[in-house]
């Protein structure tokens, strides 16, 4: 996501730098790119690991260390430099967790400040609580989800505007009165890079890719193998179905049936993953905002069953470019549907690449967010 920003506004000739916070527990390397030569561009490494003692001290805290555990001293000093020693015309944090370096910045330089908010935050950890049976962990989650509103509410106020991915995520910012200006961008995405081959295609086939170290889709794919493990492995639904991502945790080997059902992990190259495969699922349950995933998924013609939580900030047509299932049956029936009909699912794909194309391409994204960055600048006087 932050890559496309890059790639659009330097091919449009703007002058960029990226300074990244690097979490240790999820480190990627930075692909080799030309881009990377077109930029400025510095990694910081942060350890977000925490101790069953820190968990522990936090419930005494009124903030919560899902957030707590971003801040590091030297990489707010390093911030601090950087905007020191660079006349920046616009600043933009992405994502809540390195909000947590606004004051700073805003202390020690006259720039802009956009914050491009990837999730109503708080809301996916009330999502999340709202699914638990559990007492204790429904609980929990609303305490975190709670304390979660609290900062971002605070932090939203402290920038010259914000950017969001969904007109759901706008109309809930506005509730809450928050005051700066709200823009609805769409994600974009680089077009050139969706190449699909169906020659490469096993069909049928059904697949989920996402990292399962972000709660929400562990808690979807979960709840999706529980429901139809056995329908996989023994029943009616006569297709392979393989789960890929990050951070997939071992006790997911046991979801596991040769043949049938594949735990893949993390995969060398996730589009040709995507090619690989022809039905992709979405069954998040309780997210926000809009999953790059399914907006990549879509570019590459791929038939898509999805909650409409997870299709959440698409201007979709249910049956045309996207089929949409919220429960246990719907599910069913659109797998069963998409497995049994080729031709359907070839249809439901080619319009979703339809729609990519015509708003979600990079450089129709991009043109969108730097109006949004010319309005807050002042105009010049010749």
């Amino acid at each position: 996501m932050v890559y496309n920003t890059i790639k659009g506004l330097v091919d449009l000739g703007h002058e960029v730098s990226l300074v990244a916070l690097n979490a240790k527990k999820n480190h990627h390397e930075i692909p080799e790119d030309a881009i990377l030569d077109k930029i400025k561009y510095r990694a910081y490494d942060i350890d977000i690991n925490v101790s069953v003692l820190e968990v522990a001290l936090n419930l005494f805290s009124k903030t919560s260390f899902n957030i707590d555990k971003y801040f590091d001293p030297e990489f707010e000093r390093l911030l601090i430099r950087e905007v020191r020693l660079n006349n920046y015309d616009i600043i933009q944090f992405d994502g809540l967790m390195v909000s947590l370096y606004i004051n700073a910045v805003r202390k020690n330089c006259k720039s802009k400040i956009v914050y491009r908010a990837h999730n109503i935050e708080h809301q996916v950890w009330m999502r999340l609580a709202e699914q638990k049976s559990d007492p204790f962990k429904k609980s929990y989650l609303k305490m975190h989800a709670r304390r979660i509103k609290n900062y971002e509410l605070e932090q939203l106020n402290k920038v010259d505007a914000i950017s969001v991915f969904t007109a759901q995520d706008k109309a809930t910012l506005a509730d809450y009165g928050t005051r700066p200006p709200i823009e609805v961008l769409p994600v974009g995405i680089n077009m050139a890079l969706y190449n699909p081959d169906y020659s490469k295609t096993e069909v049928p086939s059904l697949f989920f890719l996402g990292s399962l170290d972000w709660l929400p889709n562990r808690e979807g794919i979960e709840w999706f193998l529980d429901n139809f493990h056995k329908d996989l492995v023994e029943g009616e639904l006569r297709v392979k179905f393989y789960v890929a991502g990050n951070d997939i945790p071992e006790t997911f080997d046991d979801y596991e049936v040769m043949g049938k059902i594949f735990i893949q992990g993390e995969v060398d190259d996730a589009l040709e993953f995507v090619n690989s495969k022809s039905i992709m699922i979405v069954p998040l349950l309780s997210s926000g905002g809009m999953r790059v995933k399914i907006v990549e998924g879509m570019a590459m013609e791929k038939c898509i069953i999805s909650t409409s939580l997870g299709a959440e900030g698409l201007n979709f047509t249910n049956g045309e470019n996207i089929l949409i299932a919220n429960d246990a049956d719907e599910f069913y029936e659109a797998i069963k549907r998409c497995i049994a009909d080729e031709e359907y699912c070839r249809y439901i794909g080619n319009n979703a690449r339809k729609l990519i194309e015509q708003q979600h391409d990079i450089s129709v994204a991009t043109g969108k967010l730097v109006n949004l960055y010319e309005r807050l600048l002042p105009v010049e006087v010749s």
